[in-house]
């Protein structure tokens, strides 16, 4: 299913809140081949997981949304 590969978490279930609370993303790691991004607890900043966005997502991501743009 495509319209899943580049997944974004807007909410993630927060054990100390205690319920699904809205997150934020946060740049952690830049390496050669791959981003890795945190997310953290909008309400109590605790870390709820991390994503991983390949230099091929990302270059893929880039070329769509100026396409997207192009056509407009």
């Amino acid at each position: 299913m495509k319209q899943f590969e580049s997944f974004k978490a807007s909410q993630l279930y927060c054990r100390k809140c205690g319920k699904s609370m809205p997150v934020r993303e946060r740049l952690l790691l830049i390496l050669p081949d791959k981003e890795i991004y945190d997310y953290l607890c909008t309400g109590c900043a605790e870390s709820l997981g991390q994503r991983e966005v390949s230099l091929a997502e990302k270059r893929l991501a880039a070329l769509r949304g100026a396409q997207g743009r192009r056509h407009r």
